[in-house]
């Protein structure tokens, strides 16, 4: 299995591994199945820009990396009527998401690495939330090497979760984070912390950010967290920029939008090439990322040619130098 961009579907040799979900987070197209060209059309004009395929070379590669689709979907689902009864000026509906965020806790304690399914898979309607959601995974991986305690872990991914509902209480785009934490400090059961999440999630470390234009300490370390995945997120869901890129453009970023400190943390927690990416290797040779196991940034790749598999982090003179188009 493998994600593609959506024109580089070809019928004749690649089904869906995954299902397809309309805005009403219906199943449009069941995996198993190849996609007529009709309705490949239909999904274009949803604006459905990623598929998950299996084809010959991504045969066996499991992505287990990643929330299972249920799971995402019913998260995504969570966090829209929690948005949209904020929207109509309804309480806070927070138990859905406080056991929202104890799922998702879970979710990436089981797992060394999380691997994002891009929000742009999905119509566009659903987009921000499950923005939301991948930023809350992100966040969440990353806390793992903070050593705090469960309920910080907790009031993080509550924070992250809501990171955005200011934008269903204005249309001022610097507002928001503002509008939301006045929205959120409000609401007895949110705790300061998630609320200040909300706050300084768009503050940066050099003070060029907004609201406030907070630097470096003044910012609590969960925001500058949320930060960083929200940037990350937006760059490969929103802008559609592959992980590799995405991770060399969060670097370049290092000591102005975000800490040193945190970016480094960033770059090891964060796999830089999902499996099923096509990739040349500094021998010449053309291979496909595999899975992801101990060092994140080396990857277990397998030769188009022979279909050998190799981890990078045993054969320390390999090195990907290029990623192919799919």
């Amino acid at each position: 299995m493998r994600l593609i961009r959506i024109d580089e579907y070809e019928p004749r040799t690649m089904q869906l591994a995954k299902p397809v979900f309309d805005r009403q987070k219906r199943v449009l197209l069941a995996a198993g199945r190849s996609i007529h060209p009709s309705y490949l059309k239909k999904l274009i004009d949803l604006d459905i820009r990623y598929l998950f395929i299996e084809d010959a070379e991504s045969f066996g590669i499991s992505l287990e990396e990643m929330l299972d689709v249920p799971t995402w979907v019913d998260a995504v689902d969570v966090l829209q009527a929690v948005y949209k009864a904020v929207e109509k000026k309804e309480e806070l509906p927070i138990r859905p998401i406080q056991q929202l965020a104890i799922k998702l806790v879970e979710e990436v304690n089981k797992r060394k690495a999380i691997l994002l399914i891009p929000a742009s898979s999905l119509a566009e309607e659903l987009r921000e939330y499950a923005h939301s959601v991948n930023v809350t995974l992100l966040a969440l991986q990353i806390a793992k090497k903070y050593h705090i305690s469960q309920m910080q872990i907790r009031d993080l991914a509550v924070g992250a979760l809501v990171h955005d509902i200011g934008k269903v209480l204005t249309p001022l785009k610097d507002d928001h984070p503002r509008v939301g934490f006045e929205y959120l400090r409000k609401t007895r059961e949110v705790s300061l912390l998630s609320a200040h999440v909300a706050y300084q999630h768009h503050e940066a470390f050099d003070g060029s950010g907004v609201p406030r234009g907070l630097r470096e300490k003044e910012i609590h370390e969960f925001a500058q967290i949320c930060s960083i995945a929200n940037f990350y997120e937006n760059a490969l869901s929103k802008k559609g920029i592959p992980p590799h890129e995405v991770m060399e453009y969060v670097m370049t970023k290092s000591g102005t939008l975000f800490s040193t400190d945190l970016v480094k943390l960033f770059v090891q927690e964060v796999p830089h090439f999902i499996p099923g990416t096509k990739v040349i290797l500094n021998n010449g040779r053309q291979a496909i990322v595999t899975k992801v196991r101990g060092n994140l940034q080396r990857p277990f790749v397998r030769y188009l040619d022979s279909n050998e598999e190799v981890s990078l982090g045993e054969n320390h003179t390999l090195l990907i130098t290029e990623v192919l188009e799919q």
